[in-house]
């Protein structure tokens, strides 16, 4: 959204764009328990975490909340798995990139044994271990979250080094039952279970994201309310209407959005008129052999 259509309503940014800065999310009581968790305990331990919800429930702005609670502690390094798609050799390249380490992919062994003295290093310097976040982790080949796993402990298993918080849709609490998936799952030390939104979750949401953009006002509380009865308990679908809102009501130039505006953007199709009476008789087809009449 362009700057002239933004001062229209004395916005600072678009408040249902899904790039809105970090202080327009808005973390829920059991949301806010987690990253305490994560923030004072297990960034200190190591081991895996868990964020799984439906789509639109709010696992990517949970990573984004715990990115940067943990960058403000200042001497935890945070890296993102950016594609967990990846075989086992572009798994290690991608970490090397993260921790800044030479890797050699043709050689596991060699990125395996740098990649744990790094980590360990990070430990006798700061106390705590390095974290890796992973979004769309139920995208992850079981090979490499088993690398994953051993890569993150020592001394027989009883000393963690790394930090893992995975986030992902129901499909990865399914893959993490598995049985080869098993000692993967039974090392989850927090989880995050993200179910449908309720009603007062969702209008704080969107309170604390019109007053962060810079216009309280900018919706009636009225259609506020409109928009939470037809959101499903969905964060995504309630963003998703109203930029469609905002986006209808800055073509109109209307000095507010109200919940005419919605019925308008979202009136139901008329229904097709009647295209013949009952009873009227249609014309015949003239057959292909029927000669022309004079």
């Amino acid at each position: 959204m362009n700057t002239k259509l933004l001062s229209l309503y004395g916005l600072k940014y678009n408040p249902f764009s899904q790039e809105v800065p970090i202080e327009a999310l808005l973390p829920t009581t059991r949301l806010e328990s987690f990253l305490w968790r994560i923030e004072n305990l297990q960034v200190r331990e190591g081991g895996f975490a868990l964020v799984v919800g439906d789509p639109g429930s709010g696992k990517s702005a949970a990573l984004r909340l715990v990115a940067e609670r943990l960058n403000r502690l200042g001497e935890v390094t945070v890296g993102e798995f950016q594609h967990p798609q990846s075989n086992v050799a572009d798994f290690y390249r991608e970490l090397g990139d993260v921790f800044k380490v030479q890797m050699q992919p043709h050689n596991r062994w060699a990125g395996f044994r740098v990649l744990r003295e790094c980590w360990q290093q990070h430990i006798d310097s700061t106390l705590m271990r390095p974290v890796v976040l992973v979004d769309e982790a139920q995208e992850m080949s079981p090979t490499v979250l088993t690398e994953l796993r051993v890569l993150s402990s020592t001394r027989f298993d009883s000393r963690i080094i790394l930090t893992v918080v995975l986030a992902g849709d129901r499909r990865l609490l399914d893959r993490l039952r598995r049985e080869e998936m098993l000692p993967v799952g039974s090392r989850l030390r927090t989880r995050l279970e993200l179910d449908y939104a309720d009603r007062d979750e969702l209008l704080g949401c969107l309170r604390h994201r019109l007053r962060a953009a810079g216009n309280a006002s900018l919706m009636t509380p009225e259609l506020m309310t409109t928009l939470v009865e037809h959101s499903a308990g969905n964060y995504r679908t309630v963003m998703n209407i109203g930029s469609e809102l905002l986006a209808a009501a800055a073509q109109r130039e209307a000095s507010t959005i109200d919940e005419k505006l919605y019925f308008e953007v979202f009136a139901p199709p008329r229904p097709k008129p009647e295209t013949a009476k009952a009873g009227r008789s249609q014309p015949r087809a003239r057959s292909r052999n029927h000669p022309a009449t004079s």
